[in-house]
């Protein structure tokens, strides 16, 4: 029975493979099955990203550059109501320096990532990119500043960010209430997401695996959610509770499953930029190098001040919140050196 369970996964992988799509039901049995079929999908998902991008493996410089935000996210540890949060601004001058140093350092992609805070306007975020771009116009900047106005992802476009995280979440609206408090709206999410595609960002979405209430049913309709989509990165992590939220007792997900959704999203969307994010580094300490065995090939080291970065605690025990950047990059080369990949200088576009 297992040998035959086995074969019909491992025809269901080169379905994938070949068609890079599959029915709500055929997403599911494999998410069902995953521990019998799970290495035969690694070594297929690692095989369609070196048949892309070979063995590169894109770097993105972190700037965590405000822990203030609006919103009240049940599961993150920068939410509003969390009064333990030591809060802290960048200011411009900080994160063009940050900026600078990321460069000398190799980076050619930066990330200017913050809770939604209203005290950094357009204006100001403008001022911001048009400076990064004066001093280093061979690098992109991706923006992960949550929810805006049509109008304001418009003129950051303009002042020259190229890129735009706007993680979703979940894919299934129910669900999204249950992470968020009532003011925020699942439709609003994904009208963000349509929007900054339709202004011609290359755009990323993204989801926590294992994030509570979560089930099998709503990881397979992800996989469709994102087909729909075809965002150019998909940002996926394990949920990671923090000590001062409501779900700080929740079960945090597992590098398993987080790595079976890897390499489905990279057979769906094979084209796509796929980080082994932070998060899969803080509870397995070999998770990003599995994360590139799985295949992804994007790895967002932080190069934000070293003074802040414990500040910008999302989730527990967040990793390279004391590492120099220095430091952190040349840890990471020697770590992705072991896997047969390499860490290459290099904006790191979508290939198309």
């Amino acid at each position: 029975m297992q040998k035959q369970l086995t074969a019909t996964c491992n025809n269901l992988i080169d379905k994938l493979r070949k068609e890079e799509k599959l029915t709500y039901e055929e997403y599911l049995f494999l998410i069902k099955n995953k521990d019998l079929c799970k290495e035969y999908l690694y070594k297929n998902s690692r095989q369609v990203c070196d048949s892309i991008y070979g063995k590169k493996i894109y770097i993105r410089g972190l700037i965590e550059f405000t822990n203030y935000c609006k919103n009240d996210c049940l599961y993150c540890g920068i939410r509003r109501s969390n009064k333990n949060a030591d809060r802290y601004r960048l200011t411009k001058e900080q994160i063009i320096d940050c900026a600078d140093q990321g460069y000398e350092l190799g980076f050619r992609t930066f990330v200017l990532q913050g809770g939604e805070d209203l005290f950094f306007t357009d204006e100001i975020l403008e001022e911001i990119l048009k400076e990064i771009k004066s001093r280093h116009p061979d690098c992109a900047i991706t923006l992960s500043i949550g929810e805006r106005s049509f109008e304001s992802y418009k003129k950051l476009k303009q002042a020259g960010a190229d890129r735009y995280l706007l993680r979703h979440e979940t894919a299934t609206k129910s669900h999204y209430e249950k992470l968020h408090p009532e003011e925020m709206s699942f439709d609003n999410r994904v009208n963000c997401l349509h929007e900054l595609k339709e202004l011609g960002y290359q755009v990323g979405a993204g989801f926590m695996v294992g994030s509570p209430y979560q089930t099998e049913e709503n990881l397979a309709a992800e996989l469709l959610f994102l087909k729909e989509l075809q965002p150019h990165m998909v940002g996926i992590g394990p949920f990671v509770p923090h000590k001062d939220t409501p779900f700080k007792d929740k079960l945090q997900g597992t590098v398993d499953m987080t790595l079976f959704m890897l390499g489905l999203i990279r057979l769906t969307l094979p084209h796509v930029l796929l980080p082994a994010t932070t998060a899969l580094g803080t509870i397995d300490p070999l998770g990003r190098e599995k994360g590139i065995n799985a295949g992804a090939n994007v790895l967002m080291p932080n190069l934000s001040p070293t003074n802040v970065r414990k500040k910008y605690m999302l989730y527990d025990n967040k990793i390279c919140t004391g590492d120099e950047a220095a430091q952190c990059i040349e840890c990471l080369k020697q770590r992705v050196s072991k896997t047969g990949c390499e860490i290459v200088v290099d904006r790191g576009d979508y290939k198309n």
